[in-house]
């Protein structure tokens, strides 16, 4: 898995204009988002075609890894039955972690070019920028989700339409939280985009192995098991993998929400922080 696949948003030439209103903070809050947020879009808009390129590598890990999986432990009861609805929503949430956690080098981009400085003098809100781009993350990750599930409809995968809807819930907040984590990184080494991914690929990783996502943490070690109830990720997948089989208000169910939430504040917490520190 490479860097490769990550949307790079253009700099923008300008930075929107926005003038204080006077209102309730939240409010304003609102305002701000949304606008990062269209400023953000835009670029996906108009050239859709890097969220089809975004669907070449899950769909490749569904058709290569897949079968793997049905030949080696799909008559075992370890993956609990259905191989597609324990792998598909592993795949989601790998999607989505890839997706989010590089677009800290559109950032880096930004920084270059002056466009990232130009934002910052406008009296826009500095959780709103952030929020705002983390938020932009979160739709080309819906969108290929919910290509990924039509697509397996044909094989036989036959998820809870409501618990699809719920997993991909749970996915947004967890991408917003990732990408904020992105972003701050991405402040913090600044121009070194080789640091940038370094980093980015030697936590993502381990972070991904550890959580069950690709091979069943019940055949690991007893170690391997253990230091996984520290990756939050862990909970996520399982979470996804039950909402699938249709099982809405589980304890798993609500693990994984709550894993979800608390990297999202986590990653915003620290996102607004390096935000704010990157006027000086």
């Amino acid at each position: 898995m490479s860097h490769a696949t990550t949307t790079i948003t253009p700099p923008a030439t300008a930075a929107p204009t926005t003038t204080a209103v006077a209102g309730p903070p939240a409010t304003r809050f609102g305002r701000d988002t949304g606008l990062v947020l269209v400023r953000e879009l835009r670029p996906v808009v108009r050239d859709p075609f890097s969220l089809v390129f975004g669907l070449v590598q899950p769909l490749f890990f569904l058709a290569l890894f897949g079968p793997l999986l049905v030949g080696s432990l799909g008559g075992t009861d370890v993956l609990g039955g259905d191989v597609w609805l324990w792998f598909v929503p592993a795949i989601l949430v790998m999607t989505t972690l890839f997706g989010t956690s590089g677009t800290g080098a559109n950032l880096q981009i930004e920084i270059t070019s002056g466009s990232h400085e130009r934002m910052l003098v406008t009296p826009m809100s500095r959780s709103a920028m952030l929020v705002g781009r983390a938020l932009k993350e979160v739709v080309p990750v819906a969108a290929q989700g919910l290509v990924v599930v039509l697509v397996m409809l044909p094989f036989g995968m036959r998820p809870n339409p409501v618990g699809v809807l719920l997993t991909l819930g749970q996915l947004a907040v967890l991408g917003v939280g990732v990408g904020a984590f992105s972003y701050a990184l991405a402040l913090a080494v600044r121009q070194q985009e080789w640091m940038f991914w370094a980093v980015q690929q030697t936590v993502l990783f381990p972070l991904m192995l550890l959580s069950g996502m690709l091979l069943p943490l019940e055949t690991g070690p007893a170690w391997m098991r253990a230091v996984s109830y520290a990756d939050p990720l862990r909970y996520v997948v399982d979470a996804a993998r039950e909402l699938f089989a249709g099982d809405l208000a589980s304890a798993t169910v609500w693990r994984g929400w709550l894993a979800a939430v608390l990297t999202a504040a986590a990653g915003l917490a620290v996102g607004v922080r390096a935000m704010r520190r990157s006027v000086g």
